[in-house]
């Protein structure tokens, strides 16, 4: 079942889903949109940084992600606007990286699918990188998910419950750069953000509870990496942003069905 490449490529996006929408809550209540793009962005200098050293995309991913994220949270502290600090941080990781990928010589190197993705190209390895990798989120969102919640909807009402706020926010930031990791191969860089934010802000109208909406989230993300494979295979268009298309229109779809439902009422 495995050799073929379409069932590969869609174990692929599920798994992406399973870990990138429940996190994709958290980064929509927290309002930290900004800050899973600086992070995604990184992920090329970590593919630089990878192949310039001969280690694992993944193991590069990672570590460089995780540095720009807990980058991005020390200095939130020191008097920078957000907004502002994540759009230097992000623009310039990903500057520096591209200029970095161009000093590898003697490597071909497909930018494009580091970019958008090549899920298509998915191989045995690469799945079990990526179910790894979804399974050890959602574990830590599993294991953490009262105390995260608890210290996004209240950080007072954390520290009264004995919790440490910034530790959950090391929790996120650990998971947010292993999902980019394995999200590179999916969907890229440039479109791990729309991954993670969409089938969560999709969800948020339909769900009366957090749990609801991280697992409507996660449905939502697994019917557009299925959906949108089929329409890339069926229209010969990239898959990664035809998936994250599908999940647009899944967004606008089921708001305007709750706006016409609220209206109606």
């Amino acid at each position: 079942m495995l050799d073929d490449f379409m069932v590969r490529a869609t174990l692929a996006g599920v798994g992406v889903a399973f870990a990138a929408a429940p996190l994709g809550c958290f980064v929509v209540w927290r309002r930290m949109a900004y800050f899973g793009d600086a992070t995604a962005h990184a992920a090329i200098l970590g593919v630089a940084l990878a192949l310039a050293l001969d280690m694992s995309i993944f193991a590069g991913t990672v570590a460089v992600a995780l540095i720009m994220a807990l980058t991005v949270t020390h200095l939130a502290g020191r008097g920078y606007a957000m907004d502002t600090l994540l759009g230097v941080l992000a623009h310039s990781a990903l500057a520096f990286g591209l200029v970095a990928v161009s000093f590898l010589s003697g490597m071909r190197i497909d930018l494009m699918a580091y970019l958008f993705g090549d899920i298509l190209a998915v191989s045995r390895m690469d799945l079990l990188v990526i179910w790894s990798g979804a399974a050890l989120v959602v574990g830590m969102l599993v294991w953490r998910w009262s105390a995260l919640l608890t210290s996004t909807l209240n950080e007072e009402l954390a520290y009264a419950g004995g919790l440490d706020p910034r530790r959950e926010q090391l929790i996120l930031t650990i998971s947010l750069a292993i999902t980019v990791a394995v999200a590179i191969k999916v969907v890229g860089v440039l479109l791990i953000a729309a991954l993670l934010i969409i089938p969560a802000a999709a969800a948020r109208g339909l769900a009366r509870t957090p749990e609801a909406m991280a697992g409507i989230a996660a449905v939502i993300g697994a019917i557009s990496a299925v959906a949108g494979l089929q329409g890339a295979y069926l229209f010969d268009t990239p898959a990664g942003p035809s998936i994250v298309c599908v999940a647009a229109i899944l967004f606008v779809g089921l708001n305007l069905i709750g706006w016409r439902s609220k209206s109606g009422a």
